[in-house]
């Protein structure tokens, strides 16, 4: 399932809904990849592409899905605990909406 999210991404791209480019890194489980965003393009590759990810993400597949499929949004005790791990939360919300998630 989280390989037909990443591998669709480019469907659901909302075009113009980044003001400047961004990178996203995500380590989910045996998962990682990296999705490079800009105004008006979105491209995914396996594994780690780019040296500093603007935005890494690490958590479960599972609440990856529950995220992106229960429109779950992660509150500061999900971060804390650990259940999901980000250097920029902000940027995430970011990502979801770039997705036509709105955060």
């Amino acid at each position: 399932m989280i390989e037909e999210i990443f591998a669709t991404l480019s469907q659901s791209f909302v075009p113009k809904s980044l003001s400047q480019p961004k990178s996203f890194y995500f380590s989910l489980g045996d998962t990682k990849k990296t999705v490079e965003l800009s105004s008006d393009s979105c491209r995914v590759t396996d594994g780690k592409a780019v040296e500093n990810a603007d935005c890494v993400c690490k958590t479960s597949p599972e609440f990856f899905l529950k995220i992106w499929q229960e429109n779950y949004r992660p509150g500061m005790k999900d971060f804390m605990t650990g259940t999901i791990k980000s250097n920029n939360p902000s940027a995430l919300q970011d990502f979801l909406r770039t997705f036509g998630k709105g955060a």
